[in-house]
């Protein structure tokens, strides 16, 4: 059965960036503002506080792990009463070595190893919107490591390391994801997933997109009545059934216009759609210009059973 999550994560297309160790001790904190990239860390001794923009405060431990896919504005800081010192995210990710923040001198109170990265996918945003926005796991070891490895890589400059990088980071995603408790997760992928029901007709959908799929159909996949699949899978997704189907769909044919020697009447036939016309309509709808030119605009050209390229928009839709 197809894994939903990896898919997702594979799409997303993320690289690493920056990697670098964090300290602080005695009476400090450090207010970052709105960041966009996913960011991340790992707490290799000591604690601290974090207060990330719309969430509760969380003590951080030895040991535990934060992603947050979207990094919104954050404060980091020790669990004394502090005025915290402001930091652009983006004139900071260029620095190097580790970063000390309150009393220089002496043992620090906590140790961090953080970093960021970035996905190439154009369409990380909608993918981004089916993951919580705060990830915190504890005592998961693996991640630890995987944290490690990444700084490691980063700092060096050997053959291959592009691709390890990017491996390593989508190796961290899916451990970070995969330990966290669906059940207590926002609506979106991962408490769709954790759902037994809903998951069915989720790994349906990913397994088969080019299935002319119902909502009657896939509350059979998750037996349930309609209205009850169609109830629970927008409560717990976030999105009714057929709009996450279409965000999928588009998602794909994306990924298959940019970097496939295809035609548009096989993309739209590896999507779901029975003609290239319907499909050209709906791409067009949902991304603002026809695939067509999507796939120019991407350095792809698709597959044509004619040599000359297409002189107008309206060529595509017949394609």
């Amino acid at each position: 059965m197809t894994d939903p999550l990896a898919e997702v994560i594979a799409l997303l297309q993320p690289r690493t960036v920056f990697a670098k160790g964090i300290s602080g001790a005695g009476r400090w904190g450090v207010r970052y503002d709105h960041f966009g990239q996913p960011s991340f860390c790992v707490v290799l001794e000591g604690s601290c506080r974090l207060a990330v923009d719309g969430w509760a405060p969380i003590a951080l431990e030895t040991g535990d792990f934060v992603l947050l896919p979207a990094t919104p504005g954050f404060v980091l800081s020790g669990f004394g009463p502090v005025a915290p010192t402001r930091i652009d995210p983006k004139a900071a990710a260029g620095q190097t070595g580790e970063v000390r923040h309150g009393t220089r001198s002496g043992p620090p109170d906590v140790r961090l190893l953080g970093g960021y990265f970035v996905f190439d996918s154009p369409d990380a945003a909608l993918l981004v919107s089916l993951l919580p926005a705060l990830i915190h796991v504890r005592g998961v070891e693996r991640l630890s490591v995987l944290v490690r490895l990444v700084d490691g890589e980063s700092g060096e400059q050997r053959p291959g390391r592009d691709l390890v990088l990017s491996r390593l980071v989508e190796v961290l995603l899916i451990e970070a994801l995969r330990s966290t408790s669906g059940e207590d997760a926002p609506p979106g992928l991962l408490r769709g997933l954790a759902d037994a029901r809903i998951a069915q007709a989720i790994r349906h959908m990913h397994g088969d997109p080019a299935r002319s799929w119902t909502v009657a159909q896939l509350a059979k996949k998750a037996a349930l009545s309609r209205s009850a699949f169609y109830d629970r899978f927008t409560r717990t997704v976030g999105l009714p059934p057929m709009e996450y189907l279409l965000a999928w769909r588009m998602a794909l044919a994306k990924d298959l216009l940019r970097g496939h020697d295809l035609g548009i009447a096989e993309v739209a036939e590896r999507v779901g759609y029975g003609s290239a016309s319907t499909f050209s309509t709906a791409f067009s709808r949902h991304v603002g210009q026809p695939p067509g030119r999507y796939a120019r605009a991407s350095r792809w050209v698709p597959h044509r059973a004619s040599s000359t390229l297409p002189r107008d928009d309206a060529e595509d839709s017949r394609k």
